[in-house]
């Protein structure tokens, strides 16, 4: 029988929150499962920009990594946040390690095609290297995740947390029972985004594709949705999304995801 890992995405609006990122890591260190967690960060990294005087770039939403925001980004993700981080997991008896795509070649990434829109220094990833984390792992440590990677010929990539944590998902499932659980601010998938209580519990794949055409599912949530249902796809035995206390409570109402 496999055992179980947990890889866990928390979402930039909690990690600027300091009563919210305390109470999540404190539930995700108490996980009995092997765990990984994958973090963003996009709006410290704007707060940063703007006030080295860098103007933060977005195109519908995304970031436009420049060479100069590529070094806001690396050092607010894979320095500030990701230590941080792993210091208030240490001080909760979690021994994590934090990681960029480049520590041990754990994530490998090309910069991203041109095709409309030029995205700069963005990451689309290439491979995992299952083994090197399996040792982490089987050695008791928790691997924490910065959204940057590399494309081993000595260039950093800006590369999307949500995608980092469904690559890592699959790349994984060979060897573990992957459950992958997205956590942001709202309480899941919602019909109505204006409505915290309007959550779909449960999308399958024509469920996903009725709500699509419909235009029910907000157009942000599309990306996280499209990276799920690939990961379950690929051999991830489970995926929720919701909030934070999902990672302990499953009272509360959540999405599951299904083929």
């Amino acid at each position: 029988m496999k055992q179980k890992l947990s890889i866990v995405k928390i979402g930039g609006n909690v990690i600027n929150k300091s009563k919210e990122l305390d109470k999540f890591l404190h539930d995700f260190a108490t996980l009995d499962s092997l765990k990984i967690l994958v973090h963003g960060g996009g709006r410290k990294a704007t707060e940063v920009a703007d006030a080295m005087g860098l103007e933060a770039k977005m195109i519908g939403g995304r970031r436009i990594t420049d060479l100069a925001n590529l070094d806001i980004v690396t050092m607010v993700y894979a320095g500030l946040l990701n230590k941080n981080i792993v210091a208030k997991l240490q001080s909760m008896e979690c021994n994590s390690l934090g990681l960029s795509g480049a520590d041990a070649n754990v994530i490998r990434a090309h910069k991203r095609i041109v095709k409309e829109i030029d995205y700069g220094f963005a990451g689309d990833i290439d491979a995992v290297n299952t083994s090197a984390i399996s040792l982490l792992l089987d050695g008791g440590i928790t691997p924490v995740f910065s959204a940057i990677t590399h494309d081993k010929k000595g260039q950093l990539l800006n590369t999307n947390a949500d995608t980092i944590a469904a690559e890592l998902a699959k790349g994984l499932s060979d060897q573990y029972e992957v459950e992958l659980i997205y956590c942001f601010e709202k309480n899941g998938v919602l019909r109505d985004v204006n409505d915290d209580n309007s959550v779909i519990e449960e999308i399958n794949s024509s469920v996903y594709d009725t709500l699509k055409k419909k235009g029910i599912i907000n157009e942000g949530m599309l990306p996280k949705l499209e990276n799920c249902f690939d990961s379950l796809q690929n051999g991830v035995h489970r995926v929720i999304l919701g909030p934070p206390e999902l990672v302990k409570n499953r009272r509360k109402k959540f999405t599951t995801l299904s083929i």
